[in-house]
């Protein structure tokens, strides 16, 4: 009895633990995201078919077959079982082959480039349906959503119409990011001088919080947006507060909000430059800047694609190294010229004693020339 109260209260520290805890993965808002947690639980169970009779088997083949129960057959020639290899070996192929062909079907379903087409299970989506567009640009170290349809723009806040399909841009300011919004759809690479797709739809209103997936530095974990379902009327209504009580979004706003800071409360932009997103995933947000779009046009007619061009920059394939957001690219330490590359004391001069050679074979400066005398060698003309 005295045992039993004390497992009881033993409990309650973890069920406090629990009671904290929002398996958010498991508990989707969105199509999407639905059918990504049936994926895990499909592949969960296939599995368990495997280690839950194995765990069993275990237990009881350790119980019957122990030192002190008489009546168990005991065979120490036993080698070899038809049966058992059949089972042994049968039933993990069909469960690879099952869960190949789930998982295969699964890839191209939900690939986030792929449009919709349903709004949940049971519920095809019209042939004539319009996407909402949402524009996405990871900053450090906050989320920057555009909505190029209505206007406006917010910053660590999205807020998504219920039953609308969404099509998400994607790209980044100055690293690689992920954007994760685990009611809505899988982790999904922003990067930069690229434009990442995902379509998606919510189902449900209420709120939920999306995260920064990719380590990025000091501000990453507090890199976070509120994700907010509202029904049609409510986002109407939600567009109109943002026109109504925000500012204007333009490139020299953008420039400043791009600068790194962290734990960036919710910020409403009633009015947006209309090619702002255009010109961050080119990397020409700085007025004067050349869009990386002009840069490999005119690579292009320079003869670039070309491999016999060997003219200096007439080779750079198209979407190659994107440029940063500010200024030109840093110039390589090799491509500098020799005045600029600066000089450091030489902490690996060779000693001024010569290598002995043959008087004494196994000396070390023998092998790694070390002590030969410094050369200069004159370029042949």
């Amino acid at each position: 009895m005295r045992g039993s109260h004390l497992l009881r209260w033993a409990a309650v520290p973890l069920g406090l633990l629990l009671a904290g805890c929002d398996m958010v993965v498991m508990n989707p808002t969105g199509d999407i995201a639905v059918q990504q947690r049936n994926l895990i639980l499909i592949a969960t169970a296939l599995m368990l078919l495997v280690i839950v009779p194995v765990m069993i088997l275990t237990v009881v083949f350790a119980w019957r077959y122990r030192a002190s129960n008489r009546d168990a057959t005991y065979d120490p020639d036993f080698d070899h079982s038809t049966s058992l290899e059949l089972v042994i070996w049968s039933v993990p192929l069909l469960i690879i082959i099952v869960l190949g062909a789930v998982t295969w079907s699964s890839t191209h379903l939900l690939d986030p480039f792929r449009p919709l087409d349903r709004i949940s299970a049971g519920r095809p989506l019209a042939k004539n349906a319009r996407h909402m567009e949402v524009q996405v640009v990871a900053l450090d170290w906050k989320w920057l959503f555009i909505y190029p349809e209505q206007g406006i723009a917010t910053v660590n806040e999205l807020a998504l119409p219920v039953d609308v399909p969404v099509r998400f841009s994607m790209t980044s300011s100055s690293q690689m990011n992920t954007f994760y919004a685990p009611t809505l759809a899988g982790m999904i690479y922003a990067m930069p001088g690229m434009d990442s797709k995902l379509h998606a739809v919510l189902n449900k209103p209420g709120e939920s919080w999306g995260y920064s997936g990719n380590y990025t530095g000091a501000g990453f974990s507090d890199m976070r947006f509120k994700l907010r379902g509202l029904s049609p009327a409510d986002f109407a209504a939600w567009v109109q507060r943002v026109k109504a009580g925000g500012g204007v979004l333009e490139a020299r706003r953008f420039i400043s909000l791009e600068q790194p800071s962290e734990k960036v409360p919710p910020m409403y932009f009633g009015a947006v430059q209309p090619d702002l997103f255009y010109r961050a995933l080119n990397r020409c947000v700085a007025p004067g800047k050349p869009c990386m779009t002009e840069v490999m046009r005119a690579d292009m007619r320079r003869g670039g694609g070309n491999p016999h061009d060997t003219r200096a920059g007439a080779g750079t394939a198209p979407g190659r190294a994107s440029a940063p957001m500010h200024g030109d690219k840093p110039t390589p330490a090799l491509m500098k010229a020799p005045q600029d590359k600066g000089s450091g004391p030489n902490v690996t001069a060779p000693p001024k004693a010569r290598a002995p050679g043959q008087t004494d074979p196994g000396h070390g400066h023998n092998r790694d020339m070390s002590a030969l005398p410094q050369r200069t060698h004159h370029a042949r003309v």
